[in-house]
């Protein structure tokens, strides 16, 4: 099931009614963060099918937004019959992926952890691709940026900060098929890992080079 494009308060009513979990996405076209957020939930939705994901464009229903106590976008509301049960604001991928992973495993059957079910090699490129491509600059890190997990993590971090890079970020101690994965991807054995508008700038040391000799901003510009 693909992202779900609600565009009538009947069906806005009618999909949050279900005791599935359901993720709506408020957004607006304009709002860049909200279009790879948009990326971000295309790439996530067939890891995730017992959850709906749906798309509400704020601005095109304001009623909705204003039920929903939406005042910026991106926001991210989580329901489960009818019910809010949680909410989420900005385009923060690492939180947004911890929060649907918790609220998931509550519809989930208990049962012993188990490592990752193997995918297909085609299958973990197309996912890689889609979350390098789900924002213009990506860092691939150890932590968030509030929590880097690393030196290197943090001093990345505290670069693009210092040098106003709007950059999104994956925890890549959330998922170790993505770890793993990205080496071979990437022929890049190390993280931290910088993306720059689909292709590897590469990592902290690169990245510093980058900023000295004032490539860094025109590669994101």
């Amino acid at each position: 099931m693909g992202i779900m494009d609600v565009t009538t308060v009947d069906q806005f009513n009618d999909v949050t009614s279900s005791s599935k979990l359901t993720v709506v996405h408020f957004w607006a076209p304009w709002s860049q963060p909200s279009v790879d957020m948009n990326n971000v939930l295309e790439t996530l939705n067939p890891e995730y099918p017992d959850v709906q994901f749906v798309k509400v464009q704020a601005e095109e229903l304001p009623d909705i937004s204003m039920r929903c106590e939406v005042s910026a976008v991106p926001t991210f509301v989580f329901f489960r019959v009818k019910k809010a049960v949680d909410r989420l604001g900005g385009a923060n991928v690492p939180e947004f992926t911890k929060r649907l992973k918790q609220l998931a495993a509550v519809d989930a059957t208990p049962e012993p952890l188990k490592a990752a079910a193997p995918v297909s090699a085609e299958a973990l490129n197309e996912k890689l691709k889609g979350l390098i491509e789900s924002a213009s600059v990506m860092l691939f890190m150890k932590g968030d940026p509030q929590t880097p997990r690393c030196g290197f993590s943090r001093q990345i971090v505290a670069l693009l900060n210092e040098n106003k890079v709007t950059f999104s970020t994956f925890d890549i101690l959330t998922d170790d098929q993505v770890r793993q994965g990205l080496k071979k991807y990437s022929d890049w054995p190390t993280f931290p890992q910088l993306y720059i508008k689909g292709e590897l700038a590469g990592g902290l040391d690169i990245a510093k080079e980058l900023v000295a000799n004032g490539e860094l901003k025109e590669m994101v510009a």
